[in-house]
């Protein structure tokens, strides 16, 4: 019996019962390197429509692809669901006696009313408009996926966007940086991603590795 992921329940269970249907608490186990079912503990998932043997998100690859020893607690970020709702969360890493991360457990709020209440009030309380009102915010809040499927789809789209160009106008440069963008976001750790990212890119698997190494 793992008491540790025993006590990680009954510390998401009392969150989410503290405060309320609003607050997601999510477990995702990184001992059975099953990344295709990740979540193994879950509160209130209705907030993000995902449930207990769903795929990781994200900040899961991220954490599998960097040094232990480096990673540090998120707290306080803002992340998004498929419908547009905006959360509040957190991420805190747990560790085993090796000091490898062993669980990851997150909290996500979701503060979508709050926000239109605020924007509310500012507009009620503004009394002269905005000089240089804020457009592109490069905090953005990053998209929460249910499987590997959703979570390469997000990958590759954040690639292709950094770079700026539709696929069919890329030239080899532009191909080398969306798969070293992939390979930094830990990509290449899901299953069969190198079949789908050469197919993408017109490129072939050895090409592919080729520009992994560049």
């Amino acid at each position: 019996m793992d008491q540790k992921l025993d006590f990680l329940k009954q510390l998401a269970h009392g969150l989410a019962v503290q405060f309320g249907s609003s607050c997601e608490v999510v477990i995702h186990d990184l001992t059975k390197n099953d990344l295709d079912k990740s979540i193994v503990y879950i509160e209130n998932g209705q907030v993000s429509n995902r449930r207990t043997g769903d795929g990781p998100s994200g900040i899961v690859l991220e954490t599998l692809r960097s040094d232990p020893g480096k990673i540090k607690d998120r707290l306080a970020y803002l992340t998004r669901t498929d419908d547009g709702r905006i959360l509040k969360s957190s991420t805190l890493y747990i560790r085993n006696e090796n000091g490898r991360i062993a669980y990851i457990f997150s909290m996500n709020y979701d503060i979508t009313a709050v926000l239109a209440a605020e924007n509310s009030i500012q507009s009620l309380i503004r009394t002269e408009p905005e000089e240089n009102p804020k457009t592109d915010r490069s905090d953005a809040p990053q998209k929460i996926t249910h499987n590997v499927t959703e979570l390469l789809d997000l990958l590759i789209e954040q690639a292709i966007a950094k770079i700026g160009k539709p696929v069919a106008m890329m030239n080899k440069d532009d191909k080398v940086a969306v798969v070293q963008y992939l390979n930094n976001a830990g990509a290449f750790l899901i299953t069969k991603s190198g079949d789908k990212i050469s197919s993408l890119l017109g490129i072939s698997k050895f090409t592919l590795y080729s520009y992994m190494d560049k």
